[in-house]
């Protein structure tokens, strides 16, 4: 067997291990340590919470209510996800209802959006 092939394994089961909260990280770690292959941080794909349509769900939720502007979807948005600055909420909010426009699923009527009929 390759040693990179060797690494690659080690490399796939360390990130099993951390990403599934097991045991046995600090011997595939020496164990790489020992090939010399650089330790790298391990992402997690589904980490982003606004990931599989939940923003979408997040703007459509709010719009239940009444039609409502950008700003105070925004708002609720913010408020939803506090590590999201209120200008990144804006900017996402505005996006988000733009792409639900263009599925027809919202409206746009003079300042305010709006669930489609």
């Amino acid at each position: 067997m390759q040693d990179r092939s060797i690494n690659n394994a080690l490399l796939a089961l360390r990130k099993q291990i951390i990403l599934g909260k097991l045991d046995g990280l600090d011997h595939v770690e020496a164990l790489l340590r020992l090939r010399g292959v650089r330790l790298r941080q391990v992402h997690n794909p589904c980490r982003n919470k606004a990931r599989h349509g939940a923003m979408s769900r997040m703007v459509l939720q709010c719009l239940c209510g009444g039609p409502k502007s950008v700003d105070t979807v925004a708002e609720y948005v913010a408020k939803q996800r506090a590590e999201l600055p209120p200008k990144d909420a804006r900017i996402r909010a505005r996006q988000v209802l733009n792409n639900l426009s263009r599925k027809g699923l919202v409206g746009y009527d003079g300042r305010v959006w709006s669930i489609a009929a």
